[in-house]
């Protein structure tokens, strides 16, 4: 049986504040014109766009949930929690390093705290958006089973376009401090592990971190993290309605010559039905509908980490997924992280080397 032989992650007991929900992302890239072409077929839509920032949103009232800045360099920023209140936005300004609470500069208003975490990404923390109009979109298709027929005289013939990206669902880091990363997102955003996947020496490789919303179901996770050598953007995931849009975005991305990362397939924890895609940058996106949903009582489980448990059916897991690239910088983040960082081996690295090919 598998067991956690680390302090974290573990629940906070009285944590700063309680995130509500994983509002947006915040990117960097050097052509606007790629990457909303990329993001359109993806399934998002254009908000606003200038010569230097890209506004896009998905179908449900979020005023956004995508921010790409014209940079020189491509790279991911960090991104923002939605707080329930201004007081908490108070408690988190007075943080270290914290920003004051100043207005917000995007679609929708509202103000907000930045933040800057362990592991370098930004972490911002906004109150008071103003909600968008929900856009319309198909209903989830009804599905005939074996003992249940609800569809009669009638086929099924969703629409080839891309599917509606109703909501940002959930991201994936990588990080070298995991468990001053982990804690500190438990401590200062009342995040709390679902699942996490521990290596033969029971250390963390991979946490599964959900909200607390006490009684009211939130997803299995918002936020996940992986043990690496250096902080990297690994994915970000996007809720569709339904298996049929799953698919539908694997053709239209297919035929627009997108680059396929992995999928179609079901995941372990969590139990997504998933598809992902890199875009112009290699940055993965993933589609996904049914997952898991918890309660705050629902305690956290303890999982060997393999290659298996990615997923229960579909395209085994290329080796490419998880493949880092030695650039320079690669390799000096690697270097340094090895000297200083007390969650970093040689020894755990070529475990998860092996695991993952």
């Amino acid at each position: 049986m598998a067991e956690l032989t680390t302090p974290q992650p573990a629940r906070h007991p009285a944590p700063t504040v309680k995130a509500r929900k994983l509002a947006y992302l915040l990117f960097e890239r050097p052509d606007l014109d790629k990457a909303e072409r990329f993001l359109k077929d993806f399934g998002l839509h254009t908000v606003s766009r200038s010569a230097q920032v890209l506004y896009l949103r998905g179908a449900g009232t979020e005023p956004f949930c995508y921010r790409v800045v014209k940079g020189e360099n491509a790279g991911f920023v960090g991104f923002g929690f939605e707080v329930d209140a201004r007081p908490d936005l108070e408690r988190l300004s007075r943080l270290p390093e914290a920003s004051a609470i100043e207005p917000a500069d995007y679609p929708g208003g509202g103000e907000r705290v930045r933040l800057t975490g362990p592991s370098g990404f930004t972490v911002e923390a906004i109150h008071g958006q103003t909600p968008a109009e929900p856009l319309p979109h198909r209903a989830a298709l009804p599905i005939n089973f074996p003992e249940q027929q609800p569809r009669v005289n009638d086929t099924q013939r969703p629409p080839v376009a891309p599917p509606e990206v109703v909501r940002l669902g959930h991201l994936v880091l990588e990080v070298a401090d995991f468990q001053a990363t982990c804690g500190w997102y438990t401590q200062h955003f009342g995040l709390i592990p679902s699942d996490v996947q521990v290596l033969p020496d029971g250390s963390p490789a991979v946490v599964f971190l959900r909200l607390d919303l006490g009684d009211t179901p939130a997803d299995h996770h918002t936020i996940a993290m992986a043990q690496g050598f250096m902080p990297l953007y690994s994915h970000s995931a996007y809720e569709v309605i339904d298996t049929d849009a799953v698919g539908m975005g694997q053709r239209v991305l297919k035929a627009a010559g997108w680059t396929h990362a992995w999928g179609i397939g079901r995941h372990v924890l969590g139990s997504q039905i998933f598809d992902y895609w890199e875009d112009p940058w290699a940055a993965k996106h993933e589609h996904y509908c049914d997952g898991d949903v918890f309660t705050a009582e629902r305690p956290m489980g303890v999982h060997s980490v393999s290659r298996e448990g990615m997923a229960q059916w579909g395209q085994p897991m290329p080796a490419s997924f998880t493949k880092p690239k030695l650039t320079p910088t690669a390799l000096r983040a690697l270097a340094r992280n090895l000297r200083r960082s007390p969650d970093l081996s040689v020894k755990k690295l070529i475990t998860l080397a092996k695991i993952f090919g």
